[in-house]
């Protein structure tokens, strides 16, 4: 689906300092905004979509907080899509295909399964300084 993102009329930032509590709190605020913008609880994205959030928001919060004070969410949605990014200022980059077709458990690998198996996309997109970087979720809905 390439839905490009200046197209979706909804749109919501929430930023969070990087701490434990982020992933509670980016959860919440995604359920919330879903139902503003009149997508049921239960549509079928939805519970996978919070997953795939909070394990984002989880790998920011784990492995970016020491250069990264804060985590930034941004989330869009149009009749038939709905987006998110999740942001922090590491530069780290990880590979999204490989966790995959990686041996073993991981938020990374558990983030792609979902995303693909609902027909959605995912990529990385550094700063233009190279110094953070955001995962972009495209989902159908």
């Amino acid at each position: 689906m390439n839905a490009r993102l200046e197209t979706l009329p909804l749109r919501h930032v929430l930023t969070l300092p990087t701490m434990g509590s982020a992933v509670r709190i980016a959860r919440e605020t995604t359920e919330q905004i879903l139902a503003e913008w009149g997508i049921n609880r239960r549509h079928p994205t939805v519970n996978p979509a919070l997953l795939i959030l909070s394990e984002l928001v989880t790998n920011s919060v784990q492995h970016a907080a020491a250069l990264s004070p804060n985590v930034t969410v941004i989330y869009a949605a149009g009749q038939d899509t709905f987006v998110f990014a999740v942001h922090d200022r590491h530069p780290y980059q990880p590979r999204l295909f490989s966790a995959v077709t990686g041996t073993g458990a991981s938020g990374l690998g558990t983030v792609m399964e979902l995303t693909l198996g609902l027909g959605g996309t995912a990529v990385i997109r550094g700063d233009a300084d190279g110094k953070g970087k955001s995962i972009w979720i495209t989902l159908p809905l």
